[in-house]
């Protein structure tokens, strides 16, 4: 830690708090969810919902290649150390849920997963199109084990259409989409949106269809199958873009534009993001109008502040360029909490760009907010995960457990929910059931 970063912590720092701890009722606690999600558009929706309370049973199938999830054995990797039950995007995804596993190929399996389905509220998956069906689990099917049952299926082009046959990943959802075409500076190539953006909101459409499929069910006492697409939640994000072509006939990607360091509305001069002293330091400065400029400019009081191009908003928008050299060399010879200090001491907009260290260990605001809580695993000891970014009055979210190891809970489910023994448990690993 710099003495910078040791400056700016400690004289921020509030007392010690905490996440309060719910008291075991939480907003889901009477619902039970039968979950094949993965990866993160799928697996991240569920996790919201367990942390909430609802009962998230992640059932994986390790005897059909490739059934685990993707991420289960992938890094992040606590102390360096690999395997099936050390990976950290797997954890960090699936904490609060219960793990089993079940050989889908033989028929007393489906006969677990048919008994499984038969107490649960909710079926939920992001597999491609059609793979519960080709395993004999289709809606038809479902609803012929429990009429009411909710089936949400979360893929890239849904189950319908002309698309529907595509396989994808996040970011070739969002390259179809148009997202990619409408990120990165002017006169330059496409930049994308780096990590998977549409598994993270792909993830947030799914709690919020399974959310209200769930109320739907309270108000009618209907099931329903929920088709969503990730494509279809990424065009969703672009409605300024899809309007400004409909009415205005100009695309995202013309001349000047797209700026994505910038947002043509509403228009503000200066808004960026400008470097900072040291290895890409960076700190984002917006001034929404004169009030704001005139402060920053009292503040920098360079001559270069009082150009007439920079006097009124009209002229700061028009000469943003000129203004972002100026600004880029003073942010420049200072270090970035040094400038968020001072500007948001005289009421300008501002925040140091963070790194991972500098948000989860040194901001004050973490501990506060319970953003990266620890969870116990089984194999790893104390790991942190990522938490909700929302707390209730009434109640509020926990992870009662990390993510499941593989299978770790087959025996507490099978003999808990369905009635099993544990010798008959014990018996179907010995013949590769679960």
């Amino acid at each position: 830690m710099t003495s910078e970063q040791r400056n700016f912590v400690a004289a921020n720092s509030p007392a010690a708090t905490s996440v309060p701890s719910p008291d075991g009722s939480g907003a889901l606690s009477t619902f039970r969810i039968c979950d094949f999600t993965g990866q993160l558009a799928g697996a991240g929706a569920t996790k919201w919902l367990a942390a909430l309370g609802a009962e998230v049973i992640r059932i994986e199938d390790p005897v059909r290649q490739g059934r685990w999830d993707i991420l289960r054995g992938g890094p992040p990797y606590k102390d360096g150390e690999r395997g099936l039950d050390r990976g950290g995007a797997f954890n960090n995804h699936n904490a609060g849920k219960y793990g089993i596993t079940l050989n889908l190929r033989d028929e007393r399996a489906k006969d677990i997963l048919a008994r499984l389905i038969e107490i649960s509220d909710v079926v939920s998956e992001n597999f491609a199109k059609g793979v519960l069906e080709r395993w004999g689990f289709g809606y038809d099917r479902m609803r012929e084990i429990r009429g009411d049952i909710i089936y949400v299926s979360n893929c890239g082009f849904g189950h319908v259409g002309p698309y529907s046959d595509f396989k994808t990943w996040g970011p070739i959802v969002q390259a179809v989409s148009g997202l990619t075409f409408t990120n990165g500076l002017p006169d330059r190539e496409p930049a994308g949106w780096g990590y998977s953006y549409m598994d993270h909101t792909g993830g947030y459409y799914m709690a919020m269809a399974i959310l209200l499929a769930l109320v739907h069910r309270q108000r009618t006492g209907e099931g329903q199958w929920v088709d969503l697409a990730c494509t279809e939640s990424a065009l969703a994000l672009h409605g300024p873009a899809l309007l400004d072509w409909t009415v205005n006939g100009r695309p995202s990607r013309r001349d000047g534009n797209p700026h994505s360091n910038r947002n043509a509305w509403p228009p503000m001069a200066p808004h960026g993001i400008y470097p900072c002293m040291g290895d890409d330091e960076w700190v984002a400065i917006a001034c929404r109008d004169d009030g704001d400029w005139w402060r920053l400019a009292g503040l920098i009081a360079e001559p270069w502040c009082s150009e007439p191009g920079f006097a009124v908003h009209a002229g700061r928008v028009a000469n943003q360029d000129a203004l972002d050299t100026h600004l880029e060399r003073w942010t420049s010879g200072r270090g970035k909490f040094d400038v968020q200090e001072r500007l948001r001491a005289a009421d300008v907009p501002v925040a140091a760009v963070q790194k991972p260290q500098e948000r989860i260990d040194l901001d004050p605001s973490t501990e506060g907010f319970g953003l990266w809580p620890t969870v116990q695993h089984t194999v790893m000891g104390d790991v942190r995960v990522d938490g909700q970014p929302v707390h209730f009055s009434e109640t509020d979210w926990e992870y009662p457990r990390a993510g499941p190891c593989l299978g770790e809970h087959n025996e507490e489910v099978l003999t808990s929910l369905l009635g099993f023994t544990p010798e008959e448990v014990a018996t179907l690993a010995e013949e590769g059931v679960i």
